[in-house]
């Protein structure tokens, strides 16, 4: 329980830096219990849950907090992600890893929604994209940073665009330039990590390498492989003929190593190899598939007076993935993806609420990593399981678990059973409306 309490501990304190951010003492103490309800076990977590969850008689608290409420929400991103920074920065190796993740939503009435590639659903549905930022190393990761991707037709749109909320004065920005006010923000603040990882998106994307190179960032970044580059003076040839020429067949076999990377399921292996270009700073890193041979390429800088070896950068790249487990904390442990609300400023207030929760739990897990035993392994394919294995170091979820434990409330039957009456009251209110409009539109038609 010793990490349960230093889970709510870690909440305290997080949520005592968050006062300069907001106007009035009362959305201050809301912003605790909207915290607290992310962090509980309620299994969709929105306006009228986290509410009776908290105690509140009715959703009105919880939804002017988002809505309408006066707090400086990208003030609060910067808090939570210098408090996430403070505790991991003393790690061998540190990465911003950019990846965008997404929210389906039907219709158009939500700011940012339309019909796109989710990689959620895994196709192209209608839902909400946002750009996020994780800060990832060795001994723990969280999500530091998020931009909402709003279409540029809702930004043509000024009748549909006000009624969205979206402020008057934002210009279409794509997903590599949110990345890039992502970055631009952490190096106002001073956490900016040394290494920048992403996917072929923000690989792809000339303006933003440049931005980490004339900020002296190095990055290890995925490239299609149509991406050109430079191995010969002159001649600019795509990432897989350069590979074909410089690395393939059995000639270049030694110019492969096998390097393994520690996962959270075990060793990920892979071959790797990289070759050099005309500029002495920038390098083509290749991952090779052990057993289908599919090919990765990345595109590589390393800041002058940083000495760079293979395995470094292969370091970079694979600290690239917790961004996902980053994702998948979020959405199913601190309802990341569950808000039920519509507007810009509102979408944007619950996400960064919810990366604040998962920050207290991912700072948490990585204290208590710290003071975990080294985990006992077998060292031969046929050695016999050890009669006691030990245990695993704390996961977020285990210590989102023990923190529930020390904070469960205990409401009385009159609150739970006011609250089935309001829900009802509520949904009968807005079912009479529904069938009014259906009546109009008939008698329209």
């Amino acid at each position: 329980m010793v990490e349960g309490e230093s889970a709510v501990s870690n909440l305290g304190v997080l949520h005592g830096r968050l006062r300069p951010c907001f106007a009035r003492v009362q959305p201050f103490g809301q912003a605790r219990k909207y915290l607290t309800g992310l962090m509980s076990d309620l299994p969709r977590k929105n306006g009228w849950t986290i509410a009776e969850h908290a105690g509140d008689r009715t959703p009105d608290r919880t939804q002017r907090l988002l809505n309408h409420a006066v707090w400086d929400h990208d003030q609060a991103q910067g808090v939570v992600r210098r408090f996430v920074v403070e505790q991991l920065e003393d790690q061998p190796l540190r990465v911003g890893a950019l990846d965008e993740s997404g929210q389906e939503k039907q219709g158009d009435a939500t700011a940012g929604a339309k019909r796109q590639y989710m990689g959620c659903a895994g196709r192209v549905a209608n839902g909400v994209n946002t750009v996020y930022c994780s800060y990832a190393t060795p001994g723990g990761h969280a999500l530091v940073g998020a931009r909402i991707y709003v279409p540029e037709e809702q930004l043509a749109d000024a009748e549909h665009r006000e009624a969205l909320g979206i402020p008057a004065d934002m210009e279409f920005t794509t997903k590599p330039q949110l990345a890039q006010d992502i970055l631009a923000d952490m190096i106002a603040d001073a956490t900016i990590p040394p290494w920048i990882a992403g996917d072929e998106v923000y690989g792809r994307s000339g303006e933003l390498r440049t931005f980490l190179e004339d900020n002296e960032i190095g990055y290890v970044m995925r490239v299609g492989c149509v991406f050109t580059v430079e191995v010969t003076p002159g001649q600019r040839i795509r990432a897989d003929a350069a590979v074909a020429t410089h690395l393939a067949g059995r000639k270049h076999r030694r110019r492969w190593q096998v390097c393994s990377v520690t996962g959270s399921k075990g060793e990920r292996s892979y071959a790797w190899a990289w070759l050099a270009t005309t500029s002495p700073q920038h390098f083509v890193l290749i991952r090779k598939h052990l057993v289908t041979g599919e090919l990765a390429h990345h595109y590589c800088y390393a800041p002058s007076g940083r000495p760079v070896t293979l395995m470094a950068l292969v370091r970079v790249a694979c600290l690239r993935w917790p961004v996902e487990e980053g994702f998948e904390f979020g959405k199913d442990h601190f309802g990341l993806d569950h808000s039920q609300v519509r507007l810009y400023t509102s979408l944007l207030r619950h996400i960064v609420l919810a990366l604040a929760a998962l920050a207290v739990c991912a700072v948490t897990a990585a204290q208590a990593k710290t003071r975990a035993p080294a985990p006992i392994l077998p060292t031969t394919p046929d050695q016999p399981p050890p009669a006691d294995p030990g245990l695993i170091a704390f996961t977020v979820a285990e210590i989102k678990r023990l923190f529930i434990l020390l904070t469960r409330r205990h409401l009385p039957e009159t609150h739970h059973l006011h609250w089935i009456w309001w829900r009802r009251r509520h949904q009968a209110r807005a079912r009479w409306f529904h069938h009014r409009t259906r009546l109009r539109r008939d008698q329209q038609t």
